[in-house]
């Protein structure tokens, strides 16, 4: 067995998104500003920074405002202001636009701007870069390395070249450990490593649980006389029926539209396929419209932390920190998080500045969950807290309108005196035999696909040959009971087409095509008995996603 080598940084940072790279950005202006030395790295899994993060997104630039003021001097690419914001509720036919008044201020986007995630992120990490923050793009952070007081010491990046019996290939190279005084784990939602620190710390245990959202996304090319650069539409209603979520479409550069659709993963029909919800929502005339004559370039899937403030864990524990959507900042009716992942990142990044200018290490940074639940992005969640568990409990129509209530209440200053309570999502499906089958319609290749050909626009690519990163604890218990009781939901609500069920002698049996996977986690949130555990790949594996 080879050694595992070993370089030391004051911060390392698990994952290149918003957070991460706020974060690194952050910890160098601190160092510059007081003319010292500090070591800061980024680990990312994906092949380049940006190749796995999608989001719609409209971004609020409250963030970018705090860290860069001279953002839009530097060639950003938040080149396209939000023009006009319409809510649709939507009908089989349809669509009946919500006014504006009914909504708090909050909700109008004023100020905001449409863009490709990925592509602010690659231009976050050139100006990190630019201050000297490494950044290792291929390399999957598979394992939290601890001292010997049960501090967190760093990470380990995943070997490389292992085949999938565990044998070493030629080209095998054992992963390298990065220390650092202190690490923060900004992996997206459901984290594989920030699952086991909130394990093995007890982060959750005074937070409702955490709860999830899928996301689907589709970027389009469509004709120039239909394209409105600065358009923003959301709807809500239809084609789900006893389910929740909404679609959204974005008029971004280059007379490119962001469409995609979320569904609330605690939708309760085990028939139920969120990408066939989506493909079906494409077909609304309203969309449909707006499509035809143009064509799809590209796909992709991933989970949403919808807990909101109540679900927010512990932050600091011992030698490190959650921050973004590893803790989950999302404010869930606004659709948006990336600006409250990028001020978590900036206040841990002070809170770890002082720490080490303190000749401290590895202890908890308390003062960065202080700063936390004392920023606007305590504020901001606090006033929608009660949203995503409203229309949860009461359905959409009924839910929407308590919800409305609630935020104007808050905003107003008024404020109910209690906050709601969230479910496990994999807990609320009903048994197969419960609720109707849904028969979904045949995809006609022009406006709705199938999940095979939307994979390969992906770009999704993994070593063939390595260990399969979906893991099941009881490998009996997808035809033993997920199967009998839940009529095999994997095979429906995996977007990939990484389960399916196969006839082998007679019987049927769960096949892993862990090669599909485009990274989304919702088989680790939605199993009913969590028997998928959804750990990293190779590095550099996944979807490799342009202008998502």
């Amino acid at each position: 067995m080879a050694e595992r080598e070993s370089m030391p940084y004051d911060v390392v940072i698990v994952g290149a998104g918003p957070a991460g790279l706020a974060a690194a950005i952050r910890l160098k202006q601190l160092a510059a500003e007081a003319g010292r030395e500090l070591s800061v790295c980024i680990l990312e899994k994906g092949s380049e920074v940006g190749a796995h993060i999608l989001s719609g997104a409209v971004i609020d630039p409250r963030a970018m405002d705090e860290l860069i003021p001279n953002w839009r001097d530097l060639d950003s690419p938040l080149t396209v202001p939000v023009t006009e914001n319409h809510h649709w509720v939507l009908t089989a036919k349809k669509k009946y636009s919500l006014p504006h008044l009914l909504t708090p201020p909050f909700m109008h986007n004023k100020g905001t701007y449409t863009v490709s995630l990925g592509n602010l992120c690659r231009w976050l990490a050139g100006q990190a870069e630019a201050l000297s923050v490494e950044i290792f793009p291929g390399f999957a952070a598979a394992e939290v390395l601890f001292n010997e007081d049960g501090s967190v010491k760093g990470v380990a990046t995943g070997d490389m070249g292992v085949a999938r019996d565990g044998t070493h290939k030629p080209d095998y190279q054992p992963g390298m450990e990065l220390h650092g005084r202190y690490t923060f784990f900004a992996e997206g939602a459901r984290g594989h490593l920030t699952k086991e620190l909130k394990r093995i710390f007890e982060l959750d245990k005074g937070s409702e649980p955490q709860v999830y959202g899928i996301g689907l996304k589709e970027l389009w090319d469509i004709p120039a006389d239909k394209h409105e650069p600065g358009r923003v539409i959301h709807t809500q209603g239809w084609p789900l029926d006893d389910a929740w979520g909404g679609g959204f479409l974005y008029h971004q550069a280059s007379n490119q539209v962001a469409l995609g659709f979320v569904v609330a993963l605690n939708y309760k029909n085990p028939h139920l396929s969120p990408f066939e919800e989506f493909q079906r929502w494409k077909q609304h005339p309203a969309i449909r419209a707006i499509l035809e004559g143009g064509r799809r370039v590209s796909y992709g899937a991933r989970a949403i932390n919808e807990g909101g403030y109540q679900a927010i864990p512990t932050l600091a524990f011992p030698g490190g920190a959650l921050i973004g959507c590893s803790a989950g900042f999302v404010n869930v009716p606004r659709i948006k998080g990336s600006h409250t992942a990028m001020k978590s990142g900036m206040l841990a990044a002070e809170a770890a500045f002082a720490a080490i200018g303190a000749e401290r290490s590895g202890d908890t940074l308390s003062d960065y969950e202080t700063a936390l639940h004392s920023s606007w992005v305590a504020d901001e969640l606090k006033m929608v807290r009660n949203v995503e568990p409203m229309v949860s409990k009461f359905g959409a129509a009924a839910g929407t309108v308590l919800a409305a209530v609630d935020m104007w209440m808050r905003y107003l200053k008024i404020g109910l005196p209690f906050t709601m309570r969230h479910h496990p999502d994999n807990e609320s499906l009903y048994r197969k035999d419960l609720v109707p089958p849904i028969d979904y319609p045949k995809p006609d290749g022009v406006i709705s696909f199938d999940r095979l050909s939307s994979v390969f626009i992906s770009n999704t690519n993994h070593e063939e040959d390595q260990p399969i990163h979906l893991t099941l604890k009881d490998p009996a218990i997808p035809t033993e009971v997920n199967l009998p009781q839940f009529a095999g939901p994997e095979q429906r609500y995996c977007p990939a087409g990484v389960y399916e069920f196969v006839e082998e002698n007679g019987r049927e049996r769960l096949q892993i095509n862990a090669q599909n996977c485009v990274h989304c986690k919702t088989c680790d949130i939605k199993d009913p008995t969590q028997n998928i555990n959804w750990v990293v790949p190779e590095g550099g594996g996944g979807p490799n996603y342009p202008n998502m």
